[in-house]
């Protein structure tokens, strides 16, 4: 079975990598008796995320969620990355191809397949619900430091 490799890590940071995409049917995911995902990978625990949790998934041709399911507190975010496919959520089915985007709230039922001739790729980011405030845009958040870049 495949493994995150971690490629640096710091007091502040922690990268890891997956390979490349067209590797992920590498990685195997048990999620409770009898249930194995294959082609899934979550990454929080790897990368020390203390506020999301994210997978990166490939299903082959054909290939649906061996599950519907929802959450109790978390939103999703869904990425297709490549290729093509059908997201369910709730009793709405819409086509998916590369660059969409899918946020469902934690109650929405949702499931998705492969409907191309090529693997999807999926990165799925996973969150608190409701977490965000009227000032936690990415500007207000942000703190732009007077210092120069250089990688050096």
């Amino acid at each position: 079975m495949k493994e995150l490799k971690v490629l640096g890590e710091g007091a502040n940071f922690t990268a890891v990598s997956a390979g490349q995409f067209d590797g992920l049917n590498g990685f195997e995911l048990p999620m409770g008796p009898g249930v194995t995902v294959t082609g899934k990978v979550f990454t929080g625990a790897a990368l020390k995320s203390t506020g999301m949790e994210m997978s990166l998934q490939a299903m082959v041709p054909g290939q649906a969620s061996p599950f519907v399911h929802a959450h109790k507190k978390h939103e999703e975010l869904y990425m297709i990355v490549k290729g093509e496919g059908e997201f369910k959520v709730d009793d709405k089915v819409f086509a998916v191809s590369e660059g969409s985007l899918v946020r469902v709230a934690p109650a929405g039922k949702r499931a998705l397949r492969n409907t191309g001739d090529t693997d999807m790729v999926v990165m799925c980011i996973q969150y608190m619900a409701d977490s965000f405030g009227e000032n936690d845009t990415p500007a207000g958040d942000g703190v732009i430091l007077d210092e120069k870049v250089s990688f050096e």
